[in-house]
């Protein structure tokens, strides 16, 4: 399965955010959202290695949302 992390920019230099979230820092390519003004604090969501679009911080925390009812489910399941 293949998942975007909703996660919070902390750097720009040039088509390269350092992106940030629960603890882990990644740099992520904005080629695919370079029609965006993205900034330190913008929230977005990250698959790959690439910015695939910006988001509110509400939007963000609602994925997270998910993402940690996904994972509690499966570590349910898993008896874990």
């Amino acid at each position: 399965m293949c998942l975007g992390v909703p996660m919070q920019v902390v750097a720009v230099a040039g088509f390269v955010a350092r992106c940030e979230a629960r603890g882990v820092s990644r740099d992520a390519s904005l080629w695919l959202v370079q029609h965006e003004s993205i900034a330190p604090g913008d929230h977005v969501m990250v698959h790959g290695g690439n910015v695939l679009q910006k988001m509110t911080k509400d939007e963000a925390a609602a994925s997270w949302a998910v993402i940690d009812e996904m994972l509690a489910e499966e570590t349910r399941r898993s008896g874990g």
